[in-house]
């Protein structure tokens, strides 16, 4: 399988298909409003509770305990490191302790949670991204990772870096690569189900 490369067309291409996605746009445009109008501070726990069942509906995130992981971010008291750019907050919001026994990685979802606030410091992981990336690197040889290290927030966010730099999107905000990376993943890596 031969994917197009992501240059500024192609990437263009994509941002315009985004913008025909009256559901992700209403979404998009909702969270936003919650995240940084109606709710912007990570205090109170009826404020992030509904931060986390919003974004939990809209992606199907499948955090099957809103309760305890919005008790865990209130808990970090998240919002000076949110305003200080600190990208390790991510795999700490991640790692949550659902019970006495059981800790459970919600990677995804803090990605997610962190750039509804800062959407253009913190972009979104998402299994697609991961694959698209995972291609270029292997194609293009565009910086040396492991699907693993993806996992780990600040290396994560410096590999988009040097995606950005390598194909020559400067122009292209870290969100505009967000919505890139995942639509064109979603097309080319389709989820394959029963399978």
């Amino acid at each position: 399988m031969e994917i197009k490369n992501p240059y500024p067309k192609e990437v263009s291409y994509y941002l315009d298909k985004w913008d025909t996605l009256e559901n992700y746009v209403l979404q998009e445009s909702s969270l936003r409003k919650l995240f940084t109008q109606t709710y912007p501070l990570n205090i109170e726990m009826d404020d992030v509770l509904i931060k986390v069942c919003s974004l939990n509906d809209f992606y199907s995130t499948n955090i099957f305990s809103p309760f305890n992981v919005a008790k865990h971010i209130v808990g970090l008291q998240i919002d000076q490191r949110l305003a200080d750019r600190d990208f390790n907050l991510v795999n700490d919001i991640a790692t949550v302790k659902v019970n006495d026994h059981k800790t459970i990685n919600f990677y995804s979802f803090a990605t997610k949670y962190c750039s509804h606030h800062l959407p253009e410091d913190y972009p979104i992981y998402d299994s697609f991204v991961e694959k698209m990336l995972m291609y270029f690197k292997g194609k293009d040889k565009f910086f040396r990772f492991k699907a693993n290290d993806l996992k780990h927030y600040p290396t994560y966010r410096k590999v988009l870096m040097q995606f950005r730099k390598f194909y020559e999107l400067g122009d292209f905000t870290l969100k505009q690569i967000d919505k890139y990376l995942w639509q064109a993943g979603k097309a080319y890596f389709p989820k394959k189900y029963g399978a």
